[in-house]
């Protein structure tokens, strides 16, 4: 198994995403700076265009999770209450970003598609 493998996922609706990867690693999400950093192609247009991905999230609107299901071995489907549904979360790119934020002392720095998010809790247990 690689460490970006995953054992366990959680996934509750209003507040969050925890994942366990396969070395031991979990990793808290919070919602709205996970739907700030959804890598499909519409947001990553808005993104290039220094357009607001989710108007209404970034000002601090409400998010939750409507629907969420396994893509393949390799990632996360998540639908928003915003309408938005077509984002896949892999594994890798949730890894990296938690690792990033471990590397990561200033959480000013923190960036996800070059944008400045909260990044990841990552726990200790």
């Amino acid at each position: 198994m690689a460490r970006h493998d995953v054992l366990n996922i959680e996934v509750d609706r209003t507040s969050h995403v925890e994942i366990e990867f396969e070395d031991g690693v979990i990793t808290r999400f919070e919602l709205a700076p996970l739907r700030l950093a959804c890598p499909c192609a519409e947001c990553n247009s808005r993104r290039q265009k220094d357009e607001p991905v989710s108007k209404s999230v970034m000002e601090g609107g409400p998010i939750s999770i409507t629907d969420a299901e396994l893509a393949g071995n390799w990632g996360l489907s998540l639908d928003w209450s915003d309408g938005h549904s077509t984002g896949i979360y892999a594994w890798t790119v949730l890894r990296q970003w938690t690792d990033e934020r471990e590397d990561d002392n200033d959480p000013a720095d923190r960036k996800v598609f070059g944008k400045p998010v909260d990044g990841p809790i990552r726990r200790a247990d």
